[in-house]
C-alpha cells in the first residue's frame, strides 16, 4: 500500500473529498473550514502608526483544525496550499503557510479554475509561491473597511445611539438604495394617452397604436388631445400606407460572470445573491455522480471575464454541430470582450466543466436548487457559443383620414441561439412572436374597436438584489466576492428591509446616511469608492504598494474624524408616544426604533421590558382558522410576510400579499403575484387569476 509523502489543504471537505479522489493515496487531503486567522473582533487590530499592520489572531474554535493540519504536515514531505483561486483563497493560503511554518516563497501554491480530474493534476504539475500581490490586496480591503468600520461606528455610538454602524462598500449600497426612495418620494406622475385600433385582416385579428396627425408625430398628454384625434377620424375602415419588412439578427448574450449570474437567478429562479452563490459553490466543489465520482459541474464562480478557454470553446462546437446542426454554430467563434474596463479577467467565465454533461444526465445525482442553477449556467454557455438569431420584422403604417396608426410585428425566422436559452428581464416580460397578417399599400382593414387609455408615468423602481448588483458592478464598486455579502451586511445592520422583493431603507439606514452625508461625504461617494476598488486592483497587479493606498486614505479619513468628533451634535431620539397602553402594567406604550424600524414598547422600562410589532391589518381573515385577521409581520432578516394574528394558536404564513377580495370564482382568499411584469391577483384554492387593472376596471 502507498504511503501518503503529500498534504494538501482546501478551504471545505466537499473539496477536499472531490480533489482526494483525483490525487489517489500519494495525498492526504484535509480542509482548513476557511480562514484560520482574522482581525480580532473586540478592537481595531491595525496598528495605525505602524504603516498599518494588521494584528491577526487564531479564530476562536479552530484550534482542533489547526492541530490537526500541524501534525498531518509534520508526517509528509510536502505541502500543498490548494484554496480558491483569488484573494481571499490566497490570504487562506498565506496564514496557513504562516502557521504551519512553510516559506511562501516555495512552490507550494496550487490554483484551479474548474475541480476537474484534468485541471487538478495540470495543477499540481505546476505549483507556485503564494503571490504576495493577491495577498495585500485582501489585506488592503480588510483593513480600509476595519477602519472604517472600527473609527466611525464608536463615534455614533458616542453621539446617537450604541449598536449604530458604519461600512465602506455597504454604505455606498444603502445611499442607492436611500436616494432612490428620496426619488420616488419626489416624483411627480405626469399624465399621458395611448389610443389603441383592434384591426381586423378578414380574420386575423392585430393592433395598431397612434402614431402620427397630419404628418406629424403628436404627444397625447391629455383627454382633449385624445377628443382632438378622434374627432379627425372619418370611418371604421383603416388604409395600409408604408409596409417596412427587414431581417434583424439577434446575437446572444455572454456566458455568465458572477453578477450576470446573481441577476439572471434572480429573475428566472428567484434566488437571492447568496443563495446562487452558495449552491454555485457546491456545483464547483463537486457533486458524485455515482459511476463518474466526484465532479465539479462549473468553473469558479467568482469572476468577472468572459472569456471561454479554447478547450471549451471547441467542446462546445462539436456538441452544437451534433445536436443541432451546423447552421446553428457561426462562422467563426465567438469572442467576448471585458464587460467594463475595471474587469479583472482573472479566470473564465462560469461554464459547465464539460458541456456534454447536460443538466437530464445529472438530474438524478443532484438537489432540485442544484440542478436548476446548473441548468442555468449550462444553456447560458451553450447558447452564448450558438448562431444569432434571425427575425423578419414588419412596421405598417395604417391611415384613416389624416390620422395614422402604426403596428409592428416580428417573426423568428431562425431560432439559432433561441432554440437554447434566451436572457430575462427585470420587468418580467419575455420575447414573443408579435405576428402581423399579411398587408400590403393600399390594403383595406377594418376597425374592430378604438380604445382611447390614460395612463400616468411611473417613479423609478425600487431596487431588487438583481438591481443593485447591476448597479455596483455598473458603477465599479465592489469586485465578485462582494456582492452577495455586501447584501447580507446591510440587511443583518438593519439598514435596509425587503419588502415584495425590493429594498427600503429604515429609519435606521436613513439617519445613518443622514450623518454620514454630512461628516464622511467621500464615503458614500460612488465615485471615490470605485477608484479605491481601482487602487486595489493596482496591489494586485504589483504596480501599487498597498501600504501607501491605505495612508493615501487615512491623510483624508483622519481629519475628517477629528472634524466630526468635535462638531458633530449629540442627536437625542425621543421616544414617540403611541395610543396603546401596556397589557402587563398599564403604561403607555411608545415608538421606538430597532432592528427592523419602530416598534411600541413599554414607557415604564426598565422595570417593565414588554414589546409589541406594530401590526398592519390587511383586512382579510385567516384561510386557515377563520377567526383571525391576516397581518403583516417581518421575519427575522427583515422580510415582509403575512400571518394570522392568533399565532402561535394558528401557523398560517405566507409570503404573498392577500387580496381584500374574495375569489369569484370559488370565494377563496387571492394574492397578489408578478407575473411578467404585471401584477395578477391568484387565488389559493382553485385556479383563477386576474389582472389588477382588468380587475379594478371590473369593479369601477
Amino acid at each position: 500500500m502507498d504511503v501518503a509523502d503529500s498534504l494538501v489543504i482546501v478551504e471545505s471537505p466537499a473539496k477536499a473529498k472531490t480533489i482526494g479522489k483525483y490525487l489517489g493515496s500519494k495525498f492526504i487531503v484535509k480542509a482548513s473550514m476557511g480562514h484560520i486567522r482574522d482581525l480580532p473582533k473586540s478592537q481595531i487590530g491595525v496598528e495605525v502608526d505602524n504603516d498599518f499592520q494588521p494584528k491577526y489572531i487564531t479564530i476562536r474554535g479552530k484550534g482542533s483544525v489547526l492541530k490537526e493540519l500541524r501534525d498531518a504536515s509534520k508526517k509528509v514531505k510536502k505541502v500543498y496550499l490548494a484554496a480558491d483561486p483569488d484573494r481571499e483563497g490566497e490570504a487562506i493560503a498565506w496564514h496557513l503557510a504562516h502557521y504551519l511554518e512553510i516559506d511562501e516563497k516555495d512552490a507550494c501554491r496550487v490554483v484551479f479554475n474548474e475541480i476537474t480530474k484534468q485541471a487538478v493534476k495540470d495543477a499540481f504539475k505546476n505549483p507556485r509561491p503564494i503571490d504576495m500581490d493577491l495577498v495585500n490586496a485582501q489585506q488592503a480591503r480588510r483593513v480600509l473597511d476595519r477602519l472604517v468600520g472600527y473609527k466611525i461606528s464608536p463615534l455614533l455610538w458616542k453621539k446617537v445611539k450604541k449598536g449604530l454602524s458604519a461600512g465602506r462598500v455597504q454604505s455606498v449600497a444603502v445611499k442607492l438604495i436611500y436616494d432612490r426612495e428620496n426619488e420616488i418620494n419626489a416624483f411627480i406622475p405626469e399624465e399621458y394617452w395611448s389610443i389603441t385600433a383592434h384591426l381586423l385582416k378578414g380574420t386575423a385579428a392585430f393592433e395598431a397604436k397612434f402614431h402620427s396627425l397630419n404628418g406629424e408625430k403628436k404627444e397625447l398628454t391629455s383627454e382633449s388631445d385624445v377628443k382632438e384625434v378622434l374627432a379627425q377620424m372619418g370611418s371604421s375602415d383603416f388604409a395600409v400606407g408604408e409596409v417596412k419588412e427587414k431581417e434583424r439578427l439577434r446575437n446572444p448574450s455572454p456566458p455568465f460572470i458572477t453578477s450576470s449570474l446573481q441577476q439572471e437567478a434572480a429573475r428566472k429562479l428567484n434566488f437571492r445573491a447568496s443563495k446562487t452563490m452558495q449552491i454555485a459553490q457546491q456545483l464547483y466543489e463537486g457533486v458524485d455522480l455515482g459511476k463518474e465520482g466526484t465532479v465539479g459541474l462549473i468553473t469558479y464562480m467568482r469572476t468577472d471575464s468572459t472569456r471561454i478557454s479554447p478547450i471549451a470553446q471547441e467542446e462546445a462546437k462539436e456538441y452544437i454541430e451534433g445536436k443541432y446542426g451546423s447552421k446553428f454554430y457561426p462562422e467563426t467563434p465567438r469572442v467576448y470582450t471585458k464587460k467594463n474596463a475595471g474587469a479583472q479577467d482573472a479566470h473564465e467565465a462560469i461554464r459547465p466543466t464539460s458541456v456534454l454533461r447536460d443538466p437530464e444526465s445529472i438530474k438524478a445525482f443532484t438537489s432540485k436548487d442544484q440542478l436548476r442553477l446548473y441548468k442555468l449556467i449550462w444553456e447560458r454557455f451553450v447558447a452564448s457559443q450558438m448562431s444569432s438569431a434571425i427575425l423578419d420584422t414588419m412596421t405598417v403604417d395604417l391611415g384613416n383620414g389624416p390620422v395614422v396608426f402604426r403596428a409592428n410585428g416580428s417573426k423568428l425566422k431562425f431560432a439559432g441561439f433561441m432554440k437554447v436559452y434566451v436572457e430575462g428581464n427585470d420587468d418580467g416580460t419575455t420575447d414573443e412572436d408579435r405576428l402581423l397578417p399579411a398587408l400590403t399599400p393600399g390594403d383595406k382593414v377594418q376597425s374592430k374597436d378604438i380604445e382611447p387609455k390614460q395612463h400616468f408615468t411611473q417613479p423609478p423602481p425600487r431596487f431588487t438584489e438583481a438591481r443593485l448588483v447591476r448597479t455596483l458592478e455598473e458603477l465599479g464598486i465592489g469586485r465578485p466576492s462582494t456582492y452577495a455579502p455586501t447584501l447580507e451586511t446591510i440587511q443583518k445592520r438593519n439598514y435596509v428591509a425587503m419588502e415584495e422583493k425590493k429594498f427600503i431603507p429604515t429609519e435606521l439606514g436613513e439617519l445613518v446616511i443622514q450623518l454620514m452625508e454630512e461628516f464622511f461625504p467621500e464615503i458614500l461617494d460612488a465615485e471615490f469608492t470605485a477608484n479605491m476598488e481601482g487602487d486595489l486592483d493596482h496591489v494586485e497587479e504589483g504596480t501599487q504598494d498597498w501600504v501607501s493606498v491605505i495612508g493615501d486614505f487615512y491623510k483624508s479619513f483622519e481629519v475628517r474624524l477629528n472634524y466630526a468628533e468635535d462638531e458633530m451634535k449629540e442627536i437625542e431620539i425621543k421616544d414617540e408616544p403611541s395610543d396603546e397602553v401596556c397589557d402587563k402594567c398599564g403604561s403607555q406604550m411608545v415608538y421606538k426604533m430597532g432592528r427592523f424600524g419602530k416598534f411600541l414598547a413599554c414607557s415604564g422600562f426598565p422595570n417593565c421590558r414588554n414589546t409589541k410589532p406594530i401590526i398592519k391589518d390587511t383586512g382579510v381573515h385567516c384561510p386557515k382558522c377563520a377567526e383571525g385577521q391576516i397581518v403583516e409581520r417581518r421575519s427575522k432578516k427583515g422580510r415582509l410576510f403575512y400571518g394570522c394574528n392568533l399565532y402561535p394558536g394558528c401557523d398560517y404564513v405566507s409570503w404573498d400579499k392577500p387580496v381584500a377580495k374574495p375569489c369569484p370564482s370559488c370565494g377563496g382568499m387571492m394574492v397578489e403575484k408578478r407575473v411578467k411584469g404585471e401584477i395578477q391577483y391568484h387565488c389559493t384554492v382553485c385556479t383563477h387569476s386576474e389582472n389588477v387593472e382588468e380587475a379594478e376596471e371590473a369593479a369601477e
